[in-house]
């Protein structure tokens, strides 16, 4: 427990925080590169270019501040996080690096305002913060069907496009555990010419008795090293993770995809369908001849998939009078594909719930 005088502390520099958030974020990430490069691993550096992960942390570290005395509030908004912590093996071990490089981070921005009180506070503040985290993420490890990265060997590649391919994963030991429809596993690649060892997150459409089915797009380092590689590649890969998943529910289902963001969707659709709900797709594409999974779902319409394709080659993407089409009173929505797509969703459809393919952070929908 943090005693009243670090309270007031914290939530009395939280406006400081935010308004330098991501001159701190993007000071510490380079700071805890140099000093602990063993821990560069777990970290997307495109978004890290991007300055999409400094800014998804200033924003929880603000949150964190507002909320440091009930840091319950906080728990929805972190599931992402713990969940991608989870798929990555982050150990209680990591904190105290990522605590001791952000303290020094606020410190070197702020100067002399950075107090040693307010250092002191920062650092209190910061343990609670990592022990919540380490106490949920231990329950999850405990839970999982295993933990870290362990050896799957593809099995089978399908071209589903000119840009996606289809691979089925297959653990060596022939322990897997069930995906939740909209979970996605981490696959670890050891890339020729790279330093360090790359993690990418990929939905699964799919699981097997014995492994995954999988299908990216070949955009970026990793998913084009996967693009790459042939049957009997081992190729190590963490539990199924993540919170955007499909609720138990008797409700009639819309599901609203953007591209490759059909690929969470896809095996909710499946499922649900399987439980007999009635379920309404709508997919935006750029081309007929670019729709991931396309054969796939036309099987599903064949089950009683409600499909609508629009076909953009444009922008391949959702416009409100696409979303004009439909009734969703009553149902239960989710939606999953590019940032500006998303917006456009939930502003329509504000009860939507939607998965973020990077860090994740808040869509601008006023």
């Amino acid at each position: 427990m943090l005693d009243q005088q670090t309270i007031e502390i914290v939530k009395a520099t939280a406006p400081v925080l935010k308004e330098n958030g991501v001159t701190i974020t993007k000071h510490f990430y380079q700071r805890m590169f140099e000093q602990n490069p063993e821990v560069r691993h777990f970290f997307n550096h495109t978004n890290q270019k991007r300055g999409r992960q400094p800014e998804a942390l200033a924003n929880a570290v603000y949150a964190a501040a507002l909320h440091i005395d009930r840091l319950e509030a906080i728990l929805p908004a972190i599931q992402p996080a713990l969940h991608k912590h989870k798929s990555l093996n982050i150990r209680p071990e990591h904190y105290p690096i990522v605590g001791e490089n952000l303290l020094a981070a606020i410190q070197d921005v702020l100067g002399e305002a950075a107090t040693p009180d307010i250092i002191d506070a920062w650092a209190k503040a910061y343990g609670v913060i990592a022990d919540v985290f380490i106490s949920l993420e231990k329950k999850m490890y405990d839970d999982a069907p295993w933990v870290g990265f362990k050896p799957f060997v593809i099995e089978e590649i399908i071209v589903d496009t000119p840009e996606v391919k289809r691979f089925r994963l297959v653990a060596k030991d022939g322990v897997i555990g069930t995906a939740i429809p909209g979970q996605y596993v981490s696959v670890q690649a050891r890339i020729a010419g790279e330093d360090i060892l790359h993690h990418r997150q990929y939905s699964v459409i799919e699981t097997t008795e014995d492994g995954y089915w999988i299908a990216p797009k070949a955009e970026g380092l990793v998913s084009n090293w996967l693009h790459e590689q042939t049957v009997g590649t081992e190729v190590p890969m963490s539990a199924p993770a993540g919170e955007f998943i499909l609720e138990t529910s008797e409700r009639p289902l819309t599901l609203i995809a953007g591209g490759i963001g059909i690929t969470p969707l896809f095996n909710m659709a499946k499922t649900a369908l399987e439980q007999g709900r009635p379920v309404t797709l709508l997919h935006a594409v750029r081309s007929m001849d670019l729709r991931p999974l396309g054969d796939e779902l036309d099987e599903l319409v064949k089950e009683g998939l409600h499909l609508l394709t629009h076909a953009d080659d444009v922008s391949g993407c959702m416009n409100k009078s696409h979303l004009e089409e439909l009734d969703v009173e009553g149902h239960d929505v989710y939606t999953c594909g590019p940032n500006a797509m998303m917006e456009t969703v939930v502003r329509a459809i504000p009860q939507a719930r939607y998965e973020f393919f990077g860090p994740s952070g808040v869509l601008a929908t006023n």
